[in-house]
């Protein structure tokens, strides 16, 4: 801890005769400059750690044209696939969402079935919604198959979409729409 000198804090009188005077405190000493510090040059900077062997291979570049784009036949067949099945899938869609409306309209509101075989009155709800269900799952193939029938206008048709290897002709051929090879979709749930 530094302490520093206060003055005294002494009140001036007049001086008297004879009284000797008193020669002011000394002004303290400046400070000694304190010469820079050398500068120190930086660290080296570690060398960048290797990579380690179990490193992720770079992501493949995404192909411009599917692999199947000089095959016109084999687009073609693959084009009627899709629109029959298109057609299949939007027709149960608007059958089962019709069917879903139509048990709704029939159930007024109130109207609870206490049955053997309603229980408490759910079959008509649980139908509806089951109808529901797959009328949205049904709808969804539609959109799959309208995206695929754009990859074929575009040239990409046949080309997964994780790892962009050609998917197999069988597997087009089981199912148009497919947008990932077997082993992509082997490797985990996601989209077709």
């Amino acid at each position: 801890m530094t302490t520093t000198k206060l003055a005294p804090l002494v009140k001036a009188t007049p001086a008297r005769k004879g009284a000797k005077k008193v020669a002011p405190a000394p002004k303290p000493a400046p400070a000694k400059q304190v010469a820079p510090a050398k500068q120190v040059a930086p660290a080296p900077k570690p060398a960048p750690a290797k990579k380690a062997a179990l490193s992720v291979p770079p992501a493949p570049k995404r192909p411009t044209v599917g692999p199947y784009a000089k095959e016109p036949k084999f687009l073609d067949e693959q084009r009627v696939l899709l629109i029959e099945e298109r057609i299949v899938c939007q027709g149960q869609a608007e059958d089962l969402r019709a069917e879903a409306d139509s048990l709704a309209q029939e159930r007024e509101p109130g109207d609870v079935q206490f049955d053997a075989e309603g229980g408490e009155g759910g079959t008509a709800a649980v139908d509806r919604e089951r109808d529901l269900a797959l009328s949205a799952q049904a709808q969804a193939a539609v959109e799959e198959i309208d995206d695929a029938l754009g990859r074929i206008t575009r040239k990409t048709y046949g080309t997964c979409e994780r790892c962009y290897q050609s998917v197999p002709k069988a597997r087009l051929r089981a199912l148009p729409y497919a947008r990932l090879c077997v082993a992509c979709k082997s490797g985990g749930l996601s989209r077709r």
